[in-house]
């Protein structure tokens, strides 16, 4: 017997039985990536009728949205770098299981606090499976395919974002509120048993323990962010409460870095950002998510209340952003394996500065064909820049830390979504305000004119922001051409 052939394999590149199957493991990778995104904006449409259900206030059925993503950001550091330790795939597993459970149980909850806490055991398992879904991809899939898969990836993550509206309302209306839950279960149990057979044993793990006191300040941060910011849209800034909610959280990260800078295990290891190429390429990132929800909000009011499109048309017309992704994201991903990713960030980059410029321009009697141009734009913009931009997160990342590098990816996109959305509502109604000389909290009947210029404001706000990262990606985009030519010309 050849000793060769019995020597342990070092990398899933190495095996050729995963090989095989890695695209059936990306499908999988996708299926919950697509769920765990989905659930964080699928029950916003069917808040009125849970809330009429239930007999709450629409208010108070918010905290079904909120206690989701407070949680998935409040733990996704600490179950990526627990999936570092303990092994990416096996967490990945674990968190299939949660989320499966935490799905049925909301659809039997019948009281707020226990649809609540059912959403927290969901939010669980959805941050186990973003946290360490990138990681796995990564660590599975050579580097010639690593920026189409990234880009699947991209494109099931924006599908599971933007599809949540026009899918729920589809649900709702057909079925009820809680099969927008239940439509998990049999997704899921097919995804769970197809992963238990494909899924490999993880080969990589960190041996250290969990870094706890990081994981307490992080956690206690995330809620007194999400706190100030999301109560900070119901009752403005101003209120003592909400001003002292920020300040704790301003106190808490810097404790938490100042913390985490002097441990040898940190949670979260602040040398990854010592790599220029990642940071910016993780600020790029919470920039252009930041813009998404900016156009998020405002395009659904836009489409129905000033269009005066049905909700059915709002959605087939809104639609067209995640589907014109889904075709361009994997195409910009394999691109990227051959020509580099940097230029192809940047072109997407350009591509959204110029379709939130043309949301800026829209007015009362805009023709659908044209918002429909608009939407499909921004789309091709974030199909072109997000599978490169995974790649470059991903791909300067020791193996070790991976987990915690995906989460951080995974974080970065939920925090932008909520700042997006506190951004578009903050600066839209703070317009409205002044323009109507009080104080404007939603749409005012027979004066489309004031919502007109605010919405003329945010999407410049958010196509300054675009703007912003695209300076960073040409920045970047410059280094790395000077970078290949001293190569070069030292060769």
């Amino acid at each position: 017997m050849n000793p060769l052939s019995a020597a342990p394999r070092r990398t899933y590149q190495d095996d050729p039985e995963i090989q095989k199957r890695r695209w059936i493991i990306l499908i999988v990778m996708n299926l919950f990536t697509f769920m765990s995104t989905l659930d964080g904006s699928i029950v916003n449409i069917a808040l009125p009728v849970i809330s009429k259900n239930l007999n709450l206030p629409v208010a108070k059925t918010e905290w079904v949205v909120t206690s989701y993503l407070m949680t998935i950001c409040a733990a996704i550091l600490f179950f990526g770098k627990l999936g570092d330790i303990a092994g990416k795939i096996k967490i990945f597993k674990i968190g299939m299981v949660i989320f499966i459970i935490g799905s049925a149980l909301c659809g039997f909850s019948q009281t707020l606090p226990l649809l609540i806490a059912s959403r927290v055991i969901q939010a669980v398992g959805a941050a186990m499976t973003m946290a360490n879904s990138q990681g796995i991809v990564t660590d599975i899939f050579p580097s010639t395919e690593r920026g189409k898969a990234l880009g699947l990836v991209g494109t099931f993550v924006s599908l599971g974002s933007i599809a949540g509206p026009s899918l729920g309302g589809v649900i709702v209306s057909a079925l009820g509120w809680e099969y927008i839950f239940w439509v998990n279960l049999p997704v899921g149990i097919i995804a769970f048993i197809f992963g238990v057979k494909v899924l490999p044993k993880d080969l990589t793990r960190l041996k250290v323990k969990m870094d706890a006191s990081g994981s307490v300040l992080f956690t206690l941060f995330i809620l007194a962010l999400f706190s100030g910011l999301l109560l900070g849209q119901q009752y403005g800034y101003g209120n003592t409460g909400i001003i002292t909610a920020l300040i704790l959280a301003a106190l808490l990260i810097a404790v938490f870095l100042w913390m985490e800078s002097g441990k040898q295990a940190p949670l979260l290891q602040l040398s990854m950002f010592k790599n220029p190429l990642f940071s910016l390429s993780i600020t790029c990132g919470f920039l252009v998510f930041v813009a998404n929800f900016c156009y998020n909000i405002i395009a659904p009011f836009y489409a129905q209340s000033i269009l005066n499109l049905s909700p059915s048309h709002a959605g087939f017309l809104l639609m067209l952003f995640p589907i014109v992704m889904v075709v361009v994201a994997p195409l910009s991903g394999a691109l990227s394996d051959k020509i580099g990713s940097e230029l192809l960030t940047f072109i997407g980059l350009i591509v959204s500065v110029i379709a939130q410029v043309g949301f800026a321009n829209l007015h009362e009697g805009s023709s659908v064909p044209v918002v429909g141009v608009w939407i499909a734009l921004l789309g091709l913009g974030n199909g072109v820049f997000q599978s490169p931009n995974n790649s470059l997160v991903m791909s300067r990342i020791p193996k070790t830390q991976l987990g915690i590098a995906g989460s951080i990816n995974s974080l970065i996109r939920n925090v932008g979504m909520v700042v997006g959305i506190t951004l578009a509502t903050t600066t839209l109604f703070g317009v409205m305000s002044s323009e109507a000389g009080h104080r404007v909290t939603g749409l005012i009947p027979g004066k489309p004119e004031i919502f007109i210029t605010g919405m003329h404001v945010v999407f410049m706000v958010s196509a300054s922001i675009c703007t912003l990262a695209a300076l960073l990606t040409g920045f970047r985009l410059l280094n790395s051409r000077r970078a290949s030519s001293v190569k070069q010309s030292e060769a």
